[in-house]
């Protein structure tokens, strides 16, 4: 199995997109993320695999407390500022109107559609990902009207 015949295939797994967000010597730090799941009630935990290369992985080794926000249908423009290569490390979320979690502090994206605060529990190495569990310690809905946003097929959608 070639790398591209995999991406080829696994991108028909439908996954929900969210921003995660660290802080880390007072400088917020973001991702988007298709790659999230809830892994179990008791206790609540929560994981999201990130490259073992990014910057956002280089920050979670410094610090153990971050942050899920679980974009809405109309967020297209967050996921795709906040996926882009090559946007600058210190205020990136200049742009993203934001508030601080309740106990990490990390930023959460105005408007999503639900909001978790969480503590890393373990990191597990996963080829060229690391999967991180995260224990919850706040969760937060948001509007119930929203929609969710979906990466598909190589695109993110909106669902309703």
């Amino acid at each position: 199995m070639t790398p591209d015949a995999f991406r080829a295939v696994a991108s028909r797994l439908a996954g929900g997109v969210v921003v995660v967000t660290a802080v880390r010597r007072g400088v917020a730090h973001a991702a988007t993320v298709s790659s999230v799941v809830s892994v179990s009630l008791e206790p609540p935990l929560l994981l999201f695999c990130v490259h073992a290369d990014a910057r956002l992985r280089d920050v979670l080794d410094d610090v153990d407390m971050w942050a899920v926000s679980v974009l809405r249908d109309e967020q297209v423009d967050v996921a795709e500022w906040l996926a882009s290569p090559g946007r600058p490390a210190v205020g990136q979320l200049e742009r993203v109107p934001h508030r601080a979690a309740p106990v990490s502090g990390a930023p959460w994206v105005d408007g999503a559609a639900a909001w978790f605060d969480c503590r890393t529990e373990a990191v597990h190495a996963a080829g060229d990902h690391d999967v991180v569990v995260g224990r919850v310690l706040v969760a937060s809905e948001g509007a119930p009207d929203g929609g969710a946003l979906v990466h598909l097929r190589g695109r993110l959608r909106g669902v309703r």
